[in-house]
């Protein structure tokens, strides 16, 4: 969130002072290439990982399910949308309404995931589970971690990000998320178990 406020301030400059807009709009390219396409990139997996490793699941509270919807429009705004435009203005050294309105966006949106990870609003979803899952091994949590420190290095070397590692453990989690619901769907529950009829005594 703060380096997004940063590209709001560099490129807020540039549009009513033509003369810094050149330094501004560079470093404001440089911001978001170099440091914030990586790091929002580790942000989010390290939000998707720790709700696919532990009982907070994708899918069982809303407002864990809005902050997945909006990670994922967040990354691909900022990838094909407000990357490109900066880009854009560095080459050209012009700054548009766009840019800052995009930027500011960003800001907007990460300060509201904030607040919905600390008031938690709204119930559980319809498609919840009564029982708690449980948390995912301990290798999961150790993969997970490797995972964004691979594509972080991948991505100096290649000059790009790339997500690779980090979209293998996503896939990872999905399954055993998936996997769990089957299991757990084929396991009797205690409701179930009362509401049984009791079996009837074997015959003399």
């Amino acid at each position: 969130m703060s380096q997004a406020l940063a590209l709001v301030v560099l490129t807020s400059p540039a549009l009513t002072s033509p003369a810094q807009a050149p330094a501004a709009t560079a470093m404001a390219d440089r911001l978001d290439s170099v440091l914030l396409a990586p790091m929002a990139d580790v942000s989010a997996f390290t939000g998707l990982l720790l709700a696919g490793t532990t009982a907070w699941g994708y899918f069982r509270h809303w407002w864990v399910l809005t902050k997945f919807v909006l990670t994922f429009a967040q990354l691909y705004a900022g990838i094909f949308l407000l990357s490109r435009a900066l880009r854009e203005s560095a080459h050209t050294a012009v700054v548009g309404w766009p840019q800052i309105a995009g930027a500011s966006l960003m800001v907007s949106a990460l300060a509201f995931q904030a607040w919905l990870s600390i008031a938690k609003p709204g119930k559980k979803t319809p498609w919840s589970p009564s029982a708690k899952p449980p948390a995912a091994p301990r290798w999961v949590f150790v993969a997970g971690l490797a995972a964004p420190a691979v594509d972080v290095a991948a991505g100096i070397a290649l000059g790009y990000p790339l997500p690779a590692a980090e979209l293998v453990m996503l896939i990872v989690l999905l399954g055993l998320e998936r996997r769990g619901r089957r299991r757990r769907a084929r396991r009797p529950t205690a409701r179930s178990l009362r509401s049984a009829p009791a079996a009837s005594p074997p015959a003399a």
